[in-house]
């Protein structure tokens, strides 16, 4: 699991300090600050998304992990037929919304 902290977002509830002391600390100002790169481990993943939900500004978000060398994930697009496509004849125009 990985994460990010928008700073500009945080309201300084420190809700996150709480749950996740291990990498959420507050600044001097009472503002949330990420500890660490934002990679969080299995053993503290509840914790975190405990913080993440409980942030009532939803500061904190979850990152995808993929890397831009990862394969593209499988897409049910390729070479699958339209499912609709009998649906789109001219005799049932009107069911689109457009006539001609």
């Amino acid at each position: 699991m990985r994460i990010k902290l928008d700073r500009t977002l945080c309201d300084g509830f420190g809700i996150c300090a709480r749950h996740a002391p291990k990498y959420f600390s507050l600044d001097d100002w009472g503002y949330a600050v990420l500890v660490g790169n934002g990679i969080i481990g299995p053993e503290d993943r509840d914790d975190v998304l405990r913080a993440l939900m409980d942030c009532p500004i939803h500061a904190i978000m979850e990152v995808d992990e993929r890397r831009p060398d990862d394969p593209p994930p499988p897409s049910s697009q390729t070479g699958d037929p339209d499912p609709a496509e009998h649906l789109k004849v001219d005799h049932n125009e009107a069911e689109w919304g457009f006539t001609r």
